[in-house]
């Protein structure tokens, strides 16, 4: 491996989780690497729960998702009560909807955490810290406020004392400063992530490691890419009930990592994934670097624009088209790609002709939303998934001033079966103003790009499953 990629060279989790039992594989090469995008409701995932039917996990989704956009607006409100960069200290992913697997420290930790569009820090489960200097000792350095019990241990924590790598951060240090809440205990910087009902947060102490991605399998040679001094938080204290051994952050903020990896490495600050369909039994697919390009037939960029919060991906909606049909949308109006999201969430200035434009155009019989969760749902007894599709025309997407992208949105983007026989419209009114959504279900089967460094997201058709199953069986 050249000199350039030893010590500040990139790293690729290729993983078989010990720890979940759960295989996770990554590919690495000159023009960047892959890993796999594991969703919640996976088969590879340990918090996939095996007595729900496919179309009751699509149901919890959409129930997950109506509190990630309350999370996302508290974000922006917050945002825009506290300071004109943006900073909010709220986690928003509660409700995830990926995980990714990393190797952290010398010897390597492995670990299976939230992969989060809507969050900046990596933070991740720690040990008690009484094996590093300094860490238990900033572990009681604030005395917490009245709360409820602390989590139950996660199932892999990360032992500082074990690695060779391991550093502390300091007060004064850019990333201590880039923390939106941080205190000193030590001269060290401490950081708090909560959440804004209050009753979940996280704590501990700014940290550095290497963190490495490699083929475990085998198949692709011994290669391994390694980033040095990777900034983390090295969670010594929860509250409440955390999914996950920790959270890798891929927002736009300055300690995600899609940041990190751009200022310690050669392969710029971009990432894209690929993601299957919930009724493929395949992993998605996330990659960094070159890697990330997106060249499909079909792909559509547009810009993107700045952001009462920094993290997140926002883009400028024109219009949404049905045929020949186009609503407008309101004057400079938001929204942000997310893939943490599962239903997308517009204006009601553009929900409801939607709804009113499908129910002339699709001939099949109503039925009933379930919960009143989703505006517009079909009887679908008896009719076969092929005719289904074809029945469901095609929404467009304009994206950018002056209409510079359009993504179009099949059946599979727009609708989903949430019982059986019932099929429902993934695109439902505003209820969390002023945040607007493109979430996961609308990204389907689409191969989507971040370029921080051209400020651009880009999306093209894809065939997911296709794409990764060379990489992850």
């Amino acid at each position: 491996m050249p000199a350039t990629m030893t010590s500040r060279a990139l790293l690729l989790v290729g993983v078989v989780l010990t720890a979940h039992k759960f295989l996770c594989t990554a590919y690495v090469g000159g023009d960047g690497f892959s890993v796999e995008f594991i969703h919640r409701d996976s088969v590879k995932s340990p918090y996939r729960d095996p007595s729900l039917t496919a179309p009751a996990r699509v149901l919890e989704a959409a129930r997950r998702s109506t509190s990630r956009a309350a999370a996302l607006s508290r974000a922006y409100a917050g945002a825009d009560a506290s300071s004109a960069d943006g900073a909010v200290s709220e986690l928003t992913s509660r409700p995830f909807e990926y995980m990714m697997a990393v190797n952290v420290g010398t010897p390597p930790t492995r670990m299976l955490a939230i992969a989060d569009t809507g969050s900046d820090l990596i933070w991740l489960n720690c040990s008690n810290g009484a094996g590093a200097p300094g860490l238990a000792a900033a572990r009681h350095a604030r005395a917490p406020a009245p709360a409820p019990a602390p989590a139950p241990p996660p199932g892999v924590q990360f032992n500082s004392a074990n690695s060779t790598t391991f550093g502390l951060v300091s007060c004064g240090s850019g990333a201590c400063r880039a923390l939106p809440e941080a205190s000193c205990a030590d001269s060290k910087c401490r950081y708090l992530y909560s959440y804004g009902d209050g009753s979940q947060s996280t704590s501990g102490l700014l940290s550095t490691e290497t963190f490495t991605f490699a083929d475990d399998q085998g198949t692709r040679g011994d290669r391994a890419m390694r980033v040095a001094n990777v900034s983390f938080g090295c969670s010594t204290t929860m509250i409440g009930s955390f999914i996950g051994d920790g959270l890798v952050g891929l927002g736009g903020g300055d300690l995600s990592l899609v940041n990190q990896l751009g200022a310690d490495t050669s392969l710029g600050r971009r990432f894209s994934y690929c993601l299957v369909p919930y009724s493929i039994n395949a992993s998605s697919v996330l990659n960094f670097g070159p890697r990330a390009a997106v060249t499909e037939p079909g792909a559509a960029t547009t810009p993107l624009i700045p952001s009462e919060v920094k993290t997140y991906y926002t883009v400028d909606l024109r219009s949404v088209k049905i045929g020949n049909k186009t609503f407008a949308a309101p004057q400079e109006y938001p929204v942000i790609v997310d893939s943490g999201s599962t239903l997308t969430y517009l204006a009601n200035e553009l929900v409801d002709p939607l709804v009113k434009e499908l129910t002339q155009r699709v001939k099949l019989p109503p039925a009933k939303s379930p919960e009143e969760l989703l505006p517009l749902c079909f009887d679908v007894s008896g009719v076969g998934e092929g005719q289904v599709a074809a029945m469901i025309p095609d929404v467009a997407l304009e994206l950018g001033s002056g209409g510079g992208a359009t993504v179009t949105l099949k059946s599979e983007n727009t609708f989903v079966v949430v019982h059986e026989g019932t099929l429902c419209l993934a695109v439902v009114a505003l209820q969390f103003p002023p945040v607007s959504i493109i979430g996961n279900i609308a990204q389907q089967n689409m191969h989507v790009g971040y370029d921080l460094d051209k400020g651009t997201v880009t999306f093209a058709p894809a065939d997911c499953a296709r794409s990764s199953g060379s990489l992850y069986i």
